[in-house]
């Protein structure tokens, strides 16, 4: 009879051990919806403010590359006059030296265009790098989200075996001596229970690490804990069928940055051959002079023009180079286009694989089976099952929920990394 009213305890110590596992870890608990989870990340995410703050940075180059050369002024007094034995005869300038030249550098051949269209191409791709961070850390976030809900999900199972297998334990443990429980079994459950433990030390650790990761791409604080609110009703109502192949490329080349990012490369390979081909034209330096008494007449006026003789330094070296980075980005371009084909056909495969495995479980598999866990505890408790039926029976129920929830995240999943792959919320 003791050992009857004991299991029956077990259920109603579940009902706060999940909430214990929450709190024994963290003392804040954050309940949220997806739609929340993205604001916070989009507000909050170090990464890319970082990263904003680089494009701003890469954006002021533009101004940069716009301006041009400064001019030069040269001005030059006599120090010393040897026959006056005066210094610095400013008061009196027929006996003085004074001169002063100004130039200023002429940049030739559209330099200044090209180098501002090179500025213009990397704040470019410095958007892109932002927009690919973005893609790359909200799968992450997502894919966290889910993982922890239907990890938190298998550890309600464990749970519940792990309480009832203890009551049972202590109950035994008990009786043992006796005479009404033998030895073999106190040692068959106790087995059965350290197994249990220690699958559940490990998808604790697992949610744990998960939690981890969410909170650094939330930018919360340590002692937060993230119990994500899901509506598996969406989730479970998704119709792949409604997007062929080809939407989901066309997609895929309109959207993916990494694309964008393998296209830019190549435009700005194509610029700077192009500027490296401009700088082997010398620049022109243009100038004007005056000098009171330094020439073969007083006050000289003089205007000159100099340049470079390109005969050494063509910048040959230069311009090979840059020619090779364009066939070397065309090729990476090429195969940037080849892999996102590949992904794409790949992971709708996949989640046309993961949706067919997920249609393919009863719907009302999971609230069946746990019918059938209640009215197996309460057969065992009536001694109507014997024990290694009992715990054979409990160690199914714990495999088949953790492999529908393993399904259901791996559907969803799929789901998420078809939104990558295309860049597009396709699935939301």
């Amino acid at each position: 009879m003791f050992v009857r009213s004991s299991i029956g305890l077990a259920f109603c110590l579940l009902l706060v051990s999940y909430t214990g596992f929450c709190q024994s870890f963290n003392r804040d608990t954050l309940r949220l919806e997806l739609p929340r989870a993205e604001r916070m990340f989009l507000d909050s995410n170090l990464q890319l403010i970082a990263q904003k703050f680089n494009v701003d940075a890469t954006k002021a180059l533009i101004i940069q590359a716009r301006l041009w050369p400064n001019p030069n002024i040269n001005i030059s007094q006599g120090a010393y006059n040897t026959e006056t034995k005066k210094w610095f005869q400013l008061a009196d300038p027929n006996n003085a030296e004074q001169s002063f030249q100004l130039s200023q550098l002429l940049v030739l051949a559209g330099k200044i265009r090209k180098q501002t269209k090179i500025a213009e191409t990397n704040y470019k791709l410095a958007e892109y790098g932002l927009y690919d961070l973005l893609r790359s850390l909200k799968l992450a976030l997502r894919s966290s989200f889910f993982n922890i809900y239907y990890l938190q999900q298998t550890a309600k199972v464990y749970d519940e075996e792990i309480g009832s297998l203890k009551v049972i334990v202590d109950a035994f443990e008990q009786q043992v001596g006796k005479g009404y429980v033998s030895e073999s079994d106190v040692v068959r459950v106790q087995a059965q229970l350290y197994s249990l433990q220690s699958e559940y030390q490990a998808l604790i650790d697992n949610i744990n690490d998960q939690q981890s990761q969410i909170r650094l791409l939330l930018q919360t604080s340590p002692s937060t804990f993230v119990v994500p609110i899901v509506d598996t009703g969406e989730i479970t109502t998704v119709d792949l069928r409604r997007f062929d192949l080809q939407t989901l490329m066309d997609s895929a080349y309109q959207n993916r940055t990494d694309l964008m990012i393998a296209k830019g490369n190549l435009l700005l390979s194509q610029q700077n051959y192009s500027l490296q081909k401009a700088l082997a034209v010398p620049d022109l330096t243009a100038g004007f002079g005056f000098d009171r008494h330094g020439s073969y007449i007083a006050n000289y006026n003089s205007v000159g023009l100099g340049i470079d003789i390109p005969i050494f330094n063509r910048n040959q070296g230069n311009i090979k180079s840059t020619r090779i980075l364009i066939d070397l980005n065309k090729t990476q371009l090429q195969l940037t286009q080849k892999t996102l084909e590949e992904q794409v056909t790949r992971g709708l495969q996949k989640a046309l694989d993961a949706d067919k495995l997920y249609k393919a479980i009863n719907p009302s598999f999971a609230a069946h089976f746990n019918k059938l866990a209640e009215a197996m505890l309460e057969s065992y408790k009536n001694r109507l099952v014997r024990l290694l039926d009992f715990l054979t029976f409990y160690d199914s129920y714990k495999q088949n929920i953790v492999q529908l929830n393993t399904t259901l995240y791996n559907k969803v999943s799929a789901l998420e990394n078809l939104n990558f792959l295309t860049g597009t919320n396709f699935f939301n």
